[in-house]
């Protein structure tokens, strides 16, 4: 991949194709040797993003797709997850760190995205996601 080369990966809301994205993060941060702390970052980061996309966004349903774009810079990767749910409104969730949400197995991954990645972007009424992580090689 070229410093300003896409990749492209688009597939059925099936859990198990979260390890195609998991595959494409080992590619991407192979290329660029990014360490192994930010290889963790992202790799989390990203496969919650997508978690999200193929369970709350899409429901599971495989006649829908989850499309990950990966775009690099000399100094950035940015990966953008697309589903085809209604979105949500990400500017009112709760706070998985309120003593009250503690317990709830859910309505961690955004804050976890939020806390890995350097930014985070919600676009199209959340359908879209950016990702976006500052390349510190080895």
């Amino acid at each position: 991949m070229t410093a300003t080369e896409n990749q492209n990966l688009t597939f059925k809301s099936t859990a198990e194709n979260i390890a195609l994205v998991e595959s494409l993060v080992d590619t991407v941060c192979d290329e660029y040797k990014i360490n192994e702390d930010n290889y963790g970052n992202i790799l989390v980061a990203v496969t919650e993003a997508v978690t999200n996309a193929i369970q709350h966004g899409n429901k599971y349903d495989p006649k829908k797709n989850v499309n990950v774009v990966v775009k690099t810079k000399s100094d950035l990767i940015r990966f953008v997850i697309q589903d085809e749910g209604k979105g949500f409104d990400f500017d009112h969730l709760p706070d998985p760190t309120d003593p009250q949400n503690i317990e709830k197995p859910h309505g961690r991954g955004i804050f976890l995205m939020q806390h890995l990645a350097d930014n985070v972007n919600f676009k199209e009424n959340g359908r879209i996601v950016e990702l976006n992580f500052k390349i510190c090689p080895n």
